[in-house]
Order: C-alpha cells, then structure tokens, then sequence
C-alpha cells in the first residue's frame, strides 16, 4: 500500500507539471498500474501500519549528517563510513533509502538562492506577534500568524490564529494562498510540530498536511533543523511586519488584526518598491499570479473532526470550551466539526447544534433554544414527582363487615 506521499507526488507530477504516466513511473520507481490507481483516487489512500524497520534505521542521523555536507556523496561513500559504525546491511536497501531522501537535500539546497521565477516557490512559517488580543469576557490570548511569501515578487499573506497546531495550519495555509491568489509549485517549510511528523526520518509531512498539498498538487520542501538562513524571505517578511505593521497599532479581536493586516497589506506593503525585486510589490505580484496554479474547486476540506461523549448536564467539551447539546443526548458519542468559526455537532450523521466558536478559556457556550428546551424538560419532570398520587392504606375493616353481612 501506497502512502499519501506517494498519491500526493504522483498527481503533484500528473496535473502540475503535465508528465506522462510512464514517465512518473520510471521517476518514483513503481509500476504504470500502480500510478493509475494512485490518479484515480481522489482522496489520500487510507493509513496503513508502517513496517518494523530495517537494520538501516540506527544509521539515518548519520546518512543525514553526510547528505547535508554533499546531497550528492555516493552510496559506496556512504556505506564505508556505516561500516565503522557497525552497520551490518547491505547496499541495497541503503540506495533504496537514499533514493528517496536524497532529493529532499539536494531541492533544500537548489532553493537557497536570492533569485527565483515567477510562481517557482513559496516560502511559510509561524510569526509570533509580542501581542495578546480580546476574546470576549474579559479574556485575551496570544495570536499566531501563519506567513506565506513568494519571493519573486516580495508578496507576502498572513492568516491569524489563536495556537499553531496541524489543525490551524490547514486552513491557515489554504487562507493565505488565497490571498496570493493561486498556488506556487513548490513550499519550503521548516520543520514544526504543526507541519512535520516528531520523529519522522526521513522528515515527513503528517498524513493530512499531506493530503492537502496532494490536492492542492504543492511540492514539499523541508528544510534542515536550524537552518533558518533557507527561509530567509519569509523571516525578512516576519521583520518587515514587526517592525511596519505593529508599532502604534490596537486591536479589539482577532477579526480585526485579520482586517487590519489586508487592508495594510493592499495599501502599503505592496505599494512599496522592493530593492531586491526591482519594481513595485504589487506589479511584480500582478505578473507572478499569472504563473500561479488556480485553486482546486471543490477547495480541500480542511475542517477539523472530533467525537467526543456528552456530559450529564447536556454539554460536549471541545478544547476547554463546553457547547451546548439539545435535551436527550447525555451520555451520548456526539461527531464535532471544527472551523476556523464555527463548532457544528452532529448525531449519526444529522446536525444537532451549531455555535458560533469561542476562544475564550473555560468558556461555557449555551444556544438559548437548548436552554429553554432543558427548563422545559426539568418542568415537566418536576410536575410529574408533584402530581404522583397518594393512595391511602385500604381499610380492612370494611371487608370484615361485608363477610358478616353475608352470612
């Protein structure tokens, strides 16, 4: 079976950059049958147990090592050095590994460049703003902004959000894309928790973040740890905002440091005449949109799911925020889809509730319909234990005196 890395790749080169079937085959090293099937699923192949390992699997921070000197050092080279460590495997599988970490070294190593075509790359990461913003009840909270920059034209988009897991960026990266207007062929990334599996060596993508660069037929390239002189684009943007965007600036939520930075952004980051570039901003973007690949339609749903237990008093806990449920679902496993605004519960498959999302901390999010619903219901049970007849004690008496009577 087939990872999504591979299903990602194959219509990354089928769609993108219009190769022939026979041709992707030779370049992945699979059968034309295998790159049929892969095309013809719409979705990433479902995840399978990965395998236990080779003998080769102690000695992969040491190929690392070597490949980050010269991407290109031969395999002989490399199992020489291997043997001195008490590598026992053959060559074989150690070309076999190499065939498929190699490129990311040499293609991390190719993009280090301070020249680049129009919609050749794109470069993301995490901007952590010194700021703290409103979230309703008193509360604030640390925001995060998730930067995209295409370093051909300087054009850069940013997409905030409350914390830097997968789930933000998913919708983060899809957000700021949209903004740019198309999808470039490549993305240099570095490797955070939100985009990278831990412990992944090779480093690789996690399954759904794969599967959105898979749809989005986006060419990962993950950098080397501490190497941020790789991104340095996107870190100069990350400057370029501190020191240009935030100074003098306040904000009543989220919504409106969202506002505030697109309006900035349309009406002076890219109205600047960029020294690098050569030209306005927001003419060298005008023509990189151009080379830009148009959207997927239907857009990836980047939406997050949960299922989680409703508690006895009525209420699902998502995050370290209680949403309210209809009367009737205690105890109950409810599905949760979470969007960058909304928290839609759902019970086999027919919606429930939907709430508005909250950021703040221990917030408790009740509908007024669920509310009166529940007053309703408790009413009703308090009158039923109100109304619950008391039967007296029969008088035997009575009995006795009929059986005299009939005799």
């Amino acid at each position: 079976m087939y990872q999504v890395r591979d299903w990602a790749e194959v219509h990354r080169l089928f769609h993108r950059e219009r190769w022939a079937k026979a041709k992707i085959a030779d370049e992945l090293g699979m059968s034309r049958n295998t790159v049929v099937r892969l095309l013809e699923l719409s979705d990433p192949p479902q995840y399978q147990r990965v395998s236990r390992g080779s003998k080769l699997d102690p000695y992969r921070g040491s190929i690392a090592r070597m490949l980050g000197e010269d991407p290109k050092v031969p395999a002989t080279v490399i199992i020489r050095h291997l043997r001195r460590d008490g590598y026992g495997g053959g060559i074989t599988i150690l070309k076999d590994y190499l065939q498929g970490v190699r490129p990311l070294f040499v293609e991390a190593k190719s993009y280090q460049r301070t020249s680049y075509l129009p919609g050749e790359v794109g470069h993301t990461d995490w901007w952590e703003p010194p700021i703290q913003v409103p979230v309703g009840k008193g509360a604030r909270r640390q925001v995060f902004g998730l930067v995209t920059t295409l370093p051909h034209s300087a054009a850069h988009a940013c997409v905030f959000a409350f914390s830097k897991t997968m789930a933000d960026f998913l919708p983060a990266l899809t957000g700021t894309l949209q903004r740019l207007g198309g999808v470039p062929e490549a993305m240099v990334v570095d490797r955070d928790t939100s985009i990278v599996a831990p412990r992944s060596r090779p480093a690789r993508l996690h399954r759904e973040v794969a599967g959105l660069f898979g749809a989005l037929r986006l060419r990962p390239i993950i950098l080397k740890p501490r190497k941020p002189e790789s991104k340095g684009q996107v870190e100069r943007t990350v400057g370029y905002l501190e020191t240009s965007f935030l100074p003098l600036r306040s904000f009543t939520g989220i919504e409106d440091m969202q506002t505030q930075h697109d309006d900035w952004v349309t009406e002076v980051a890219f109205q600047r005449h960029h020294r690098r570039v050569g030209h306005k901003v927001a003419d060298a973007w005008r023509v990189e949109q151009g080379f830009l690949a148009a959207f997927p339609d239907p857009l990836p749903d980047v939406d997050r799911r949960v299922e989680v237990r409703v508690t006895k008093d009525g209420f699902c806990r998502v995050g370290d925020v209680d949403y309210s449920v209809p009367p009737g679902f205690s105890g109950r496993r409810l599905q949760i889809r979470v969007s960058t605004g909304e928290v839609m519960v759902s019970s086999e498959g027919s919606e429930i509730a939907r709430h508005r999302r909250s950021f703040v901390p221990a917030d408790v999010v009740l509908d007024p319909a669920h509310a009166r619903q529940l007053r309703l219901a408790r009413d009703a049970h308090r009158r039923l234990q109100d109304a619950d007849p008391q039967i007296p004690a029969p008088d035997l008496a009575r009995y006795d005196a009929l059986v005299e009577a009939a005799r």
